[in-house]
């Protein structure tokens, strides 16, 4: 069967040499799962040796439609994913599948401008349908998108991903405006996310079985000062991270922090737009990497983060000096696993106890030429944070957090986006050469853990499927 390349803008960008990727790379091979028949099988046999109940995986747009609605199914595209799917069940791993993890196809930028036109909410539903009826018979988790509050940070605040929009002093860019474009940006996000539900348990539901939910990038913030100031710059924080695009989907507008500082640059939903989005949402995926201060800008002099700034807040790793954490191998990258007890009972306490999966957690280690393989195959620190992590995750169990599953970022090393292969989150290593998958001794420890043979500090005798993306 004739297969057709994804024309995607973050692939587009890449290969432009725009200078964003810090070694020059790009992911048109990366670790090759999609190309060569042995490599997916192989990988799917890697899962089931570390003893994985569920594998969670994104679906291309590109990949699929290459060209939006205004043109033809791959059937290519369609086919991978089916045997991917079928192979893994055949294991017993359940996909856990996400409509959306960042690319969209270059044809609706060209089109529309993609995120920033409303045009995009008939394509992306469009697409989501495309994706029920081809693998819903047996696809039982979606998230329609991952990190989408990230996307729009990246995309059009700092301009650091596709299709660099940003504005000073956020970001220097050829075009757009760091104080409106990220929030039209994510209105259609989420209107798109809730159309989708819509159409899913209107037309889906009752015959699969399935549940539709949507992953969140999730710092935790605590203050510089103990001082009210940074108390506050911690909530206005918060409030513009993943409660920008939950408070929406269960109580049917922003948070009222957003709209007290960005007023009307923040876009309004109509009465019948709210009524669509509440509860539209079956459970929330949690991706936790970073814990950092915050300092309040407000009645304090301080340069207004790239990231964190339209909180009106500026973020740090230290404290008189003094790390927030443990270092890592990468930069503001520190090990603060209470802080994944903290921001699991802030969601569970904010939204009522909805469902939650950690849908992405690890720890990096750099690789560059002077790094040997087995150095990165002796990853006894990814061990470590996983098992502390984990730990604390089961505190907020035992307070009473709905928590369905805990997935490792990730299954093997990958194309790391703008930091490409210089960076490895992977329990398998890869020789992006040869593409030889070798074990590293945190695949060990994982799967030990997951077989009884490693222990925790465990709150229940409930614990949190074992899964890994």
């Amino acid at each position: 069967m004739l297969d057709l390349l994804p024309v995607l803008v973050f692939a587009i960008a890449i290969n432009k040499k725009s200078g964003k990727i810090v070694d020059g790379s790009n992911g048109d091979v990366a670790a090759d799962h999609y190309h060569r028949y042995k490599h997916w099988q192989e990988d799917i046999e890697m899962m089931h040796s570390v003893g994985l109940d569920s594998y969670r995986f994104s679906l291309s747009w590109s990949r699929i439609l290459p060209k939006g609605r205004f043109g033809d199914v791959n059937p290519a595209g369609v086919k991978f994913y089916n045997s991917l799917i079928n192979g893994m069940l055949q294991k017993g791993i359940e996909p856990f599948v996400t409509i959306n993890h960042y690319d969209i196809p270059e044809e609706l930028q060209q089109r529309y401008g993609s995120w920033l036109s409303p045009e995009i909410q008939e394509d992306f539903t469009y697409f989501a349908e495309i994706c029920f009826k081809m693998f819903g018979d047996r696809v039982k988790h979606w998230a329609t998108f991952n990190e989408p509050n990230l996307m729009a940070k990246l995309a059009y605040f700092n301009g650091k991903f596709p299709p660099s929009h940003c504005s000073k002093p956020f970001g220097k860019c050829n075009s757009g405006n760091s104080s409106t474009e990220p929030y039209i940006a994510a209105h259609n996000m989420i209107l798109a996310h809730a159309k989708t539900v819509n159409i899913y348990k209107k037309n889906y539901k009752t015959k699969q079985g399935g549940s539709v939910g949507i992953t969140v990038y999730m710092r935790w913030y605590e203050p510089l000062r103990n001082i009210t100031d940074d108390h506050l710059a911690v909530s206005r924080a918060q409030s513009f991270e993943a409660p920008w695009f939950l408070d929406p989907l269960f109580f049917g507008d922003y948070p009222h922090q957003m709209r007290q500082i960005l007023g009307p640059n923040l876009p309004e939903f109509t009465e019948g737009e709210k009524q669509l989005m509440k509860n539209q949402i079956d459970f929330i995926g949690v991706n936790h990497y970073k814990t950092l201060y915050v300092k309040d800008c407000v009645y304090s002099l301080c340069d207004l983060d790239t990231y964190a700034g339209d909180a009106l807040v500026s973020e740090s790793a230290e404290r008189n000096g003094i790390p927030i954490g443990k270092p890592t191998p990468v930069a503001n990258n520190y090990v603060v696993p209470s802080s994944m007890e903290k921001l699991v009972m802030y969601l569970t306490q904010r939204y009522k106890s909805i469902p939650l999966y950690i849908t992405e957690n690890g720890y990096a280690q750099i690789g560059n030429s002077s790094t040997t393989t087995e150095e990165l195959i002796n990853d006894t620190e990814r061990s470590s944070y996983i098992r502390d992590y984990l730990t604390y995750l089961s505190f907020a169990i035992r307070k009473g957090a709905d928590v369905r599953g805990y997935f490792v970022w990730s299954l093997m090393d990958n194309f790391e986006w703008l930091s490409g292969y210089t960076i490895k989150y992977g329990l398998y290593h890869v020789d992006f050469k040869s593409l030889k998958r070798t074990p590293k001794l945190s695949a060990k420890w994982y799967s030990n853990f997951i077989k009884g043979y490693e222990q925790i500090e465990m709150a229940s005798e409930e614990s949190p499927k074992h899964m890994v993306s």
